[in-house]
């Protein structure tokens, strides 16, 4: 079918990470019109490799989402550079999408995997080394600074955490208690791990030839290290689901918050609206790539058996009708 002029849709899916694509594969091989719309803005952009992902291990996510991309327009789906800002809900239950530029589409249906947005701690110069030598899931990047002397940012209460699972990974990992007040326990855990503790705010990083070589603290001093652990806030990019009604919730974890995400069922995706499911980071802010492209899958699974459970009850309300039922 060529969907080239349509301007309505089976369904349209609000973001072209690793949850969308895998969403909108499964729905066009299930013979649905599909359109992504896809700010090309994926949360593991600064990452150049991923990790534990069975088969594509240490490739480009870059290059993982440009096949998923292939793979989708292959079977005939859509993919829309831009932003979608807004939907809204309309009489007959489906959906207009309203993007940045301007421009609407209409969907029947709406599975939305916009991600999130790590916000980093405010230490200047992180940003530029996110993802790289500045990091925060050792399952993603534990194994590339294994054995590396690895300091952790104390600027929440997760930090003791931290420093207790990056020391799987190395025997050199130092906790830097920069703003965050420790407890006695705190310190007499950290000890009995042989975790040096290091006092003193962080002000900046150390960088030589394009490589973390330390962190400088308040007075001038230098702390060494080759990779620097932090906890980001995990904030959900919610703007469309917000406009249709759709809050966000707090996520904790060992009750400390740690971020926002927008609640949804667990087995299927799907939301408080009927029509609307969520896939990936933007309801799991802790899940990695292959946990969000099953997401995906799932939820376009549910998609599509509520489409065909829609289009039963219409074909038969039409055949009773015909036979005077």
């Amino acid at each position: 079918m060529d969907n080239a002029s349509e301007t309505s849709f089976d369904v349209v899916v609000v973001g072209g990470g690793a949850a969308g694509l895998a969403g909108a594969l499964t729905l066009v091989r299930a013979r649905r019109s599909v359109l992504v719309i896809d700010s090309g803005s994926p949360r593991n952009a600064p990452a150049a490799h991923m990790h534990g992902y069975l088969g594509q291990d240490g490739r480009s996510p870059a290059a993982l989402l440009a096949e998923g991309r292939a793979e989708v327009t292959g079977y005939g789906g859509q993919i829309r550079p831009g932003t979608a800002v807004a939907a809204d809900r309309l009489p007959d239950g489906s959906f207009l999408v309203r993007c940045g530029d301007g421009t609407t589409v209409r969907a029947r249906r709406l599975l939305v995997a916009t991600g999130l947005v790590d916000e980093l701690p405010a230490v200047p110069g992180l940003g530029a080394r996110w993802g790289r030598d500045v990091l925060h899931c050792p399952y993603c990047h534990g194994w590339e600074v294994r054995d590396r002397s690895i300091a952790v940012l104390a600027d929440g209460p997760l930090a003791v955490h931290q420093a207790q699972l990056w020391r799987q990974w190395s025997g050199r990992t130092t906790l830097l208690a920069h703003t965050w007040r420790l407890t006695d326990e705190d310190r007499e855990l950290l000890a009995a791990l042989a975790v040096p503790v290091v006092e003193g705010e962080v002000t900046g990083l150390a960088v030589r030839e394009d490589r973390l070589t330390g962190v400088t603290l308040a007075g001038g001093a230098v702390e060494e290290c080759e990779a620097l652990v932090v906890a980001p806030r995990f904030t959900a990019r919610s703007g469309v689901l917000g406009s249709l009604g759709l809050p966000t919730v707090v996520m904790e974890r060992d009750g400390a918050a740690i971020g926002t995400c927008v609640a949804s069922d667990p087995d299927t995706g799907a939301t408080a609206l009927h029509g609307v499911w969520v896939a990936g980071n933007v309801t799991s802010p802790l899940e990695k790539v292959p946990g969000a492209a099953a997401q995906g899958v799932r939820a376009a699974v549910a998609v599509n058996t509520d489409l065909i459970e829609a289009e039963t009850r219409r074909a038969l309300e039409a055949h009773r009708a015909g036979a005077g039922v």
